[in-house]
This record gives C-alpha cells, structure tokens and sequence, in this order.
C-alpha cells in the first residue's frame, strides 16, 4: 500500500520519529550482519529481516521491559526493538566474549533475558510452545506480565502451532501471537502448501480472537499492538495478530531469492516501512532534514558496533563449561 500525502489522525510524531530510528536501526544492523558473512565474522547462517521492520517496532514498542518475547530465525530486529544492546548483539553473531549469550548462541539463538528476550529459535515453530510454557507459568505465579511471540507464516503448517494455541486458548494464558506474513516459507510461496484460508481463521477456529493488518504501517502495528497488549493484560486471555509484510531480501544473507519475480520484488520495495513512515513523518511537519539525523545516527551505532566486535576477543576457554546442566546426571550420583 503506497504511502499516504497526510499522517493519520492522532499521529505522535515524537514516538513514532522513535520508532523511525530504530527501524533504521534494525535494517542497518541486518546489512552489517549480512556484511560480516562476507567478511568470514559470521560463519553461520543469518536470516535478515529487511522490510519487515515495523512488525518489531509497532509490537514491541507496547511491551514492558519485564514482558517475554519469544523469537525466530530471523529475529535481530525483534530483539533490537525489544531493547537489547547493538554492541552485544553484534558480538553475539561474531561469537565473541560479551555476547548477550557469551557468543555461543549466534544469530538463530540470540537471547537477552535482561530485555525479557526469551530467544530466538532455529526450530519453525518451536518458539510458540516455549512461549505457551512461559505464559502458563506466568499465569501460576499471578504475575502481571505477558508473553509475545513472534513467528513466521509458514510456522502454522507444523505441529507447535495447533498444540500452543490451543494451550493457550483452554487455560486462557496471557500471550500475544504475532504471525509475520511475508509470503514464503524459506523459498516456497506458503500459500502454496496452506490449506483453508490461513493464520487468522486457524487461530479463530481454536477459539483465539484474531485481526490481519497491514504490517508496513508502522502506526497502524502500533495502535493494533496497543490494543491487544492491553486485552492479554487486562486478562482477556490470548489474542492473535497476522501482519501482512514482505521479506525484500533472500531467506538467508546469502540467498539471491531468484524465485520470486524481479518485478514482484521491486514493487514491494516502493512499500518499504521505513519510507512510508517518513512520509507520514513528514507530512506530520519534520523535515527531510530530521529524517537524516535519524538514519545517521543508526548509521554510526551499526558501524561503531560492527567495528568494536570486530576486535572484542574471543570467549575464554572457561565459557565453554558454564550454562552447562547437569543436574539429574546419573554419573554424578554414582561417582
């Protein structure tokens, strides 16, 4: 949807001028990533997430820093908005000392249980089933926190999607599910291998109260964000939200995506999220001006953190025997 001549009504310039930086922020940290594969810093996989920056902002923006948030594959962004540390993460993806996991999670498992960033997770799916767990658990302890997790379409053709939301929904747990709708399942178009009418009717069918938005309408992820956050709150038990976005890189750093239409993909990229929330940013009364400030701003942050990874050294030997469990570990018994 092109972007509009005229910011909404009730348009907070001032948070959503904030939400403009880090969206910068996300797309800015995603290119180095994809830079630092190249360099040899990072010699696994990394799943970008470019265009679909203001899914993280607009969701994440209505969570408290206590709140859990359950993540995927392509989760940088999600965990930048959720508020982790560019530096930390970055040394994370390059493996090195001071990671948000002491560089041995990488880009598929970072987690920052600082920022209440419970993990990302290499697994389609599994993270909806840890986010039910976590949220189940929040409900015993009557805490007043709630879980988001953030997933991908293709996550509702597998098993962890039917048995967590239907956890969710018999016990009334407080979680948001946030399915990310960027059309493909890795490399294959999801609508080709979905059956029935997709996401929000699944959800529906479990008894789950579901909405399907725009998600490269910044404020519109917000205001909708907004309002389902404070119904899981409220007690009103889980929501489900589907976000119509586009991946406008490959699956991976590396993946040409030469299976989607050139044409296809130059049209989403007159939709790109950022530029359609500088539009409205605009027409709110910043300048162009404002808009750079923003953009550089991420810019040095992004460079400064690849830089300063770059040389952060690697992990002492040590790290590789802690966060280890051994508890229930017959042998210990024994010896």
């Amino acid at each position: 949807m092109p972007s509009s001549n005229s910011a909404p009504r009730n348009f907070d310039a001032a948070r959503y001028r904030a939400f403009y930086r880090t969206m910068w922020r996300i797309r800015l940290f995603e290119e180095a990533a994809i830079r630092a594969v190249a360099d040899k810093l990072v010699l696994g996989a990394i799943h970008p997430s470019i265009g679909q920056e203001a899914v993280a902002v607009g969701v994440c923006g209505n969570l408290a820093r206590e709140d859990a948030m359950l993540s995927t594959h392509r989760g940088h962004g999600h965990t930048l908005a959720k508020g982790a540390d560019s530096l930390a993460m970055m040394r994370e993806l390059f493996g090195r000392e001071g990671g948000t996991c002491h560089g041995k999670g990488g880009s598929m498992h970072i987690a920052d249980f600082g920022v209440g960033m419970l993990g990302a997770n290499g697994v389609v799916g599994a993270n909806i089933v840890i986010a039910v767990g976590a949220a189940h658990a929040i409900k015993l302890k009557r805490e007043n926190r709630i879980v988001c997790c953030l997933f991908g379409d293709g996550a509702i053709n597998r098993g962890p999607f039917m048995e967590g939301l239907n956890w969710a929904g018999v016990w009334k747990l407080p979680v948001l599910f946030v399915c990310e709708d960027n059309g493909f399942a890795a490399s294959t178009r999801t609508r080709a291998m979905t059956s029935g009418e997709g996401p929000a009717a699944r959800a529906r069918a479990l008894g789950i109260p579901a909405e399907e938005i725009d998600g490269n309408d910044a404020a519109l992820v917000d205001e909708t964000a907004k309002r389902l956050i404070g119904e899981v709150r409220g007690g009103g038990g889980p929501r489900f939200l589907v976000t119509k976005t586009y991946r406008l890189t490959g699956h991976t750093g590396v993946d040409p995506a030469a299976y989607r239409p050139k044409e296809e993909v130059e049209a989403k990229w007159k939709d790109d999220p950022i530029a359609r929330l500088g539009a409205a940013l605009i027409a709110a009364g910043l300048s162009q001006a404002d808009l750079d400030a923003e953009r550089r701003a991420a810019s040095a942050e992004m460079d400064g953190a690849y830089a300063a990874a770059r040389e952060t050294p690697w992990p002492p030997e040590r790290r590789a025997y802690e966060d280890v469990q051994d508890a229930g570990d017959p042998r210990v018994a024994a010896f």
